[in-house]
Parts: C-alpha cells; structure tokens; sequence
C-alpha cells in the first residue's frame, strides 16, 4: 500500500500513489542540499538575481501544467490557479529587481573605531513544511526569498498536493538553479522531525494552523534553530458608517469565498457598525448568492470543492456547533448531496464569542456577520481574537481609516477599502497565534541569513 495517495476532490477518484523516502535517500538528499549551498553562497548577488529570473521564465513555460494539476489535487478554480501562477512568477520579479539592494552591505560610521560593516550572510538549509491551500504560492514565497539570499531549500509540501510539489522541483530543475538547491522532501511526520534536527538544517518555516506551528516550533526550538510561522488567523473586516456600502459588500464576498475560502487572510468576520448593518447584511446576502459553486476547470464556476472530504466535514461541524450555541443560518449551510467536497456559500448571524464562528479559523466558504455598536466596539470586536494576521477597514475617510489600522487594529497586515491577497513589495505575515517572521517586501530575504557584524578597529583617517 502506497504511503501517500492523492485524490481528486471534485471526483473523488483517486490521481496518484507515491511512497516516502527511505531515510537514507533523506540523508543524501540533505548532504547534497549543504554542499550545493557552500558553492552557491559564493555566487554573487547579481548571479543568484539572474537565476531567479530564469526560475520565472521557465515557470510560465509550465503554467497551464501547473495550474490544471493544482486543480485536480486540491479543488481551487483553474483560473485561480492560473492567477496563483502568475503571482509566482510577481514574486521571482520583485526578488530579482529588489534583492541585490536588500542585501547590499552596510557601512557605518561608528564613533571610535575606524568603520564598522554589516553584511547579510546566507547560514545554510532552509526548510520548508508548506500547506495545501495555494501549492504553487507557498512554496514560491519562501523558496525565491532565501535562494536569493544564498541558502538552499527543502521543502515538504502536503500530501494532498505532492503531485504539484514535484512539478515545482521539476519546474526549478529546468531552470539555471543547480538542482540540489531545491528539492522535494516525500516524508512522513515523524521523519521530518528528524530533517529538522539535522544538524545541516538551520531554519524552519510553516505555513499552517496554529496547532502545527506549535508541534514544529517545539521541535525546531529544541535544536536551536531560527523559525519563521505564518499560521491561522480569524481576520476581521470592518465597515463602518461612512462606508461605501456596495464596495464593502463586493470586497468582502470576494474576500471570504476566493479561492473557495481556503485562504488565511480571507475575510472571515464582517464585522459591521449597526447603523449600516441591515444595508450591508442584504448586499452581502445577494452578492454571495452570486457566486457558483461546481467543477473547477468551469470558466462560470466561482467556488469549486474543498480541498477533502474531510476538510468540508471539519467545516460543517464548525457550524453546526456554532448553530447548537444560538448562531442563525442566514444563507447554505448544508452539505450538498453530489459527489465531490462541495459545500456551499455561507452566512452566519447571531455570533457570541463562545461560537466557533467567533473565536476559531473557519476555513471555507462560511463568513460571520457580527454587528457592532459603533466604531469602537467594531475595532474592539476586531482585536477580540487570539489572531493576528490580516483585516480591513472600510471608510470613505481614508485618513481616518489608516489611522485607526496603524494605532489600534493588532495584526501585521490591514487592508483600507479592499482586497489584495498579497504583494510581493509589501510585508506579510502576523502576530499573536497568526505567528511571527515576515516574508516578502524584502524581509523575507533577511528571516534567515547572519547579520554579520564586522568591526575594523583603528583610527579614522585624517
């Protein structure tokens, strides 16, 4: 029997069978990661930027290959997973044209010595343990960053979407990137501990929830090694009084259902000041009703299935108990009869903060519709939240609005009168139980290198 069986969760059908690698292949694969890293280290900034372009040019040669097995393993729309695409190649783009700055040295004049240098010092592999929900997206994010940055890459990817994780080993193979640089790790739980106490491995990164961030922080913490942990989050979307009501209605349908809600920075509390709230709920209701659910590689599907089976029953029974504790069902909330993990658009109401609804990551298509009193209470309701990845505030006062992100709404990102999934020159990630570590914006080149500090002792030139 195969360790690892992908399946389709439109169909249901089975795609591929996969075994794990035995621990010495593992082995091998981590000494040939490290040697290949003390060659590319040496390389220069300007190099390692123009292979980074190259790993872009030869993604796109691969793109409608990509995103059609993206589909097939893990359910998200094939235009989505076109435009996942497309941001990879963004995020090879911003690295190369922005790296060599990010990483130039800094010179200091330091009183008493004659000059002090700081340089950014690549410190070996990086592993990578990444989730199903973007297969493409997550891996690109901290790949691209720290190979420009000199260091190597493993990456374990889900095992729902092992398929894409070897066509992106693949894709990186055809590129000018030396082929040990970056590989795909086909292992179980317990032998990914051993990776990460490997003593060649010397940073960690997770995107997942923030009961996985735990387990490998623990065990990343236990052999000293630097993590970065982008997790779950609960992210609120604010509208207040002055709000452009249609926008915000647009904007958070959008944001809570793109890509079939599956999404860690998706709206998932639409959070609404009670003087709009009827308004809004009725425009939200009728642009949800909007949005078609059905086969992912149809042009007119919105919202295709979730990721598994058991994905969507872990979501449903979200609601029900979040129903059994007094939330109404306003639109879906029944598991459809049909084949495949399909589950419908969904708006709760009557949200109390004993509710999953409320206080834990709904990841689907399910938004929680929660009035506020006023303003206060909205950033109040906001910040009620043991997460801290991203939110919105919608306001026609765009001053006031950034204002209110900047002082008062405790998470890494905030999004003024829309919706932007990321961008490459902005930072990303969050706090509380959202984790910590930034990636993109040029931070992510710098979570994990050896700010090095360099001090030329003697008297300053006359």
């Amino acid at each position: 029997m195969a360790d690892i069986t992908t399946i389709n969760p439109t169909t249901g059908e089975e795609i591929k069978d996969y075994d794990y690698m035995s621990t010495d292949e593992v082995n091998k694969i981590v000494d040939a990661s490290h040697q290949a890293f003390l060659e590319w280290r040496q390389v220069s900034h300007e190099e390692r930027a123009r292979v980074i372009t190259s790993i872009g040019d030869k993604l796109l040669e691969h793109k409608e290959e990509l995103a059609k097995l993206m589909t097939e393993e893990r359910g998200k729309t094939y235009k989505d997973s076109l435009g996942e695409v497309d941001l990879c190649k963004g995020i090879c783009d911003f690295t190369a044209n922005e790296g060599v700055a990010a990483l130039a040295e800094d010179e200091r004049d330091i009183k008493g010595i004659k000059k002090g240098l700081v340089s950014y010092e690549p410190i070996g592999i990086i592993y990578g343990i990444q989730p199903w929900n973007f297969p493409a997206y997550q891996v690109f994010r901290y790949t691209i960053a720290n190979l420009m940055a000199g260091n190597s890459i493993l990456l374990k990817h889900a095992s729902n979407v092992t398929g894409s994780g070897l066509l992106i080993e693949k894709i990186l193979h055809e590129s000018d990137l030396p082929d040990a640089l970056f590989r795909t790790l086909l292992i179980s739980h317990d032998q990914s501990e051993k990776v990460i106490e490997h003593d060649k491995i010397r940073g960690v990164t997770l995107t997942g929830s923030d009961v996985a961030g735990r387990v490998v922080a623990q065990q990343a913490a236990k052999a000293l090694k630097k993590t970065v942990m982008e997790l779950g989050s609960n992210d609120a979307f604010i509208v207040l009084e002055d709000a452009d009501l249609d926008l915000a209605a647009a904007t958070c349908a959008h944001a809570r259902l793109y890509n079939n809600g599956e999404t860690c920075i998706a709206a998932k509390r639409f959070v609404v000041v009670d003087s709009v709230y009827d308004q809004f709920r009725d425009l939200v209701i009728e642009k949800f009703k909007s949005y078609k659910v059905g086969d992912p590689m149809d042009d007119s599907v919105n919202i295709g299935p979730m990721s598994s089976s058991k994905q969507r029953d872990d979501l449903h029974k979200q609601v029900q108990e979040s129903v059994d504790k007094g939330a109404t069902i306003t639109l879906g909330g029944e598991v459809p009869d049909k084949v495949g993990s399909f589950y419908p658009p969904t708006i709760l109401e009557n949200i109390t903060p004993d509710q999953p609804a409320y206080k834990d990551e709904l990841f689907g298509p399910v938004a929680s519709l929660i009035r506020a009193k006023d303003q206060d209470d909205a950033l109040r309701i906001a910040n009620d939240s043991r997460y801290g990845l991203g939110g919105a505030i919608f306001s026609k006062d765009e001053d006031k609005a950034i204002s209110l992100a900047q002082q008062y709404f405790d998470t890494g990102m905030i999004y003024i009168n829309g919706y932007d999934l990321v961008n490459p020159g902005l930072p990303f990630g969050g706090v509380k139980d959202s984790g910590y570590g930034r990636e993109h914006g040029g931070f992510g080149i710098k979570e994990f290198v050896n700010i090095k500090a360099v001090h030329v002792v003697g008297k300053k030139p006359a």
